[in-house]
């Protein structure tokens, strides 16, 4: 019997020749990363320092930072919290990512997408790495152990494959593609597993439309996600990687828990209706339902290809009266690329606001929500407060979906746009 890639990248991390699901090991991360976030990463430091004797950490280049939460601060405590961190780093010399975007959209830009590396961070969408080969996983209750250790406890998981198959339609984007394997398989169907995404139909993804499959795989309960990488993925990661490896695969014969094939041919457009990210429906039993905001951005949806069909779709148009949209592309990469081809003046010109990459649009610290407002969005979450008031609704949904829905103030059917 073969080897999943999980198995053999958790081999190599330990220190053995081979591992199976269901054993214990000790791994060493080959990065651990996390983003400044009050009751987190202050706390680690002081932690580090008070509990453990940590002066500086033994090998700097393992770790690295990001600053993308609360940026630009709003308050004093929130620059604080920020300075804490500029200055950890700087005594530690652990490289320090602020001000670039969403901290997992960064790693990969910044060569931390290392075809067949353990990263491990305290926040799951991290798994988008996966997209690359990289094995990523949030393990937040752990992560301060990673910090302090070299090596941490971990069982390595058992593997759920998926293989994708048939042709996208028009209008359907890979978040409906994500949304449809949890309407199919069930939100726990792959609980304290790793989601491993294969098959013919892999192809009518991009690399950015897997980043969004990989990053949502906690809401299948997955621990994270990983895609076998073919030459594309590879032609992206590693010019960029920090460390030389050498890319893994699953072996033909490795043994998965499950295999589900799913077929995409006939997929339409999705909504997920609050207050669970498990409520998959058709968007067509949706249609006309009245809104009044719209977010298009986040570590799942804030990429080149998602700011371009909003920017086709918004193109000479004007956003309907008293509807914000909100664009927030996922980093400065991102962003400056979408200057570059033109798509932020389409979209500043249709009325949109647009705002330099952050996580605060996702969470509710900007574009904040009212009771009994409602909001279409590429966010990762649509559960209750999410984006502010609890008494305010979050429908999640493709982009395209999202600059449809901003011309009619109502939730619409991107197809009749493109």
């Amino acid at each position: 019997m073969g080897y999943t890639i999980v198995e053999k990248i958790l081999a190599r991390v330990s220190d053995r020749d081979h591992v199976k699901a269901g054993d214990e090991v000790m791994a060493k991360p080959d990065y651990v990363h996390a983003y400044d976030f009050p009751g987190y990463t202050d706390v680690y430091f002081k932690q580090m320092k008070e509990d453990f004797g940590i002066e500086k950490v033994a090998e700097p280049e393992r770790y690295a930072m990001f600053i993308d939460h609360m940026v630009p601060a709003c308050t004093p405590k929130e620059e604080e919290l920020h300075i804490g961190t500029r200055q950890w780093c700087k005594e530690n010399d652990v490289p320090l990512f602020e001000r670039r975007g969403i901290g997992h959209q960064v790693a990969s830009e910044v060569g931390y997408a290392v075809p067949g590396a353990f990263v491990v961070h305290f926040d799951g969408h991290i798994s988008q790495l996966g997209t690359f080969g990289t094995l990523a996983m949030g393990i937040r209750r752990n992560l301060l152990e990673a910090l302090v250790k070299e090596r941490i406890s971990i069982k390595v998981p058992q593997t759920v494959r998926v293989n994708l198959h048939g042709t996208l339609q028009k209008g359907v984007m890979a978040r409906d593609v994500f949304h449809h394997l949890v309407r199919e398989m069930g939100p726990a169907s792959c609980r304290f597993q790793v989601l491993e995404i294969g098959g013919p139909g892999l192809d009518q993804l991009s690399t950015e439309g897997l980043q969004t499959i990989t990053g949502l795989a906690m809401f299948t309960g997955a621990v994270t996600a990983i895609v076998n990488p073919d030459q594309k993925r590879l032609d992206y990661a590693l010019p960029r990687a920090r460390k030389k490896l050498d890319p893994v695969y699953s072996d033909p014969d490795a043994e998965y828990s499950i295999v589900h094939d799913i077929d995409m041919s006939n997929l339409e457009p999705l909504v997920v209706i609050p207050p669970t990210p498990s409520n998959t429906r058709e968007l067509k039993d949706y249609l006309g339902l009245d809104l009044n905001l719209g977010y298009l951005g986040s570590c799942a949806s804030g990429r080149i290809e998602d700011i371009a069909v909003a920017a086709q779709i918004l193109e000479g148009k004007t956003v309907a009266p008293g509807f914000q949209l909100n664009v927030v592309p996922t980093s400065q990469e991102i962003m400056a690329e979408a200057g570059r081809r033109g798509y932020l003046s389409i979209l500043a010109e249709a009325g949109a606001f647009v705002s330099a990459p952050s996580c605060d649009y996702c969470f509710g610290r900007m574009g904040t929500m009212s009771p009994n407002q409602r909001a279409v969005s590429t966010g990762t979450l649509n559960v209750r407060g999410r984006m502010g008031s609890p008494d305010s609704e979050i429908y999640l949904c493709n982009a395209a979906t999202v600059a449809a829905s901003a011309l009619e103030g109502k939730i619409a059917d991107p197809r009749k746009y493109l």
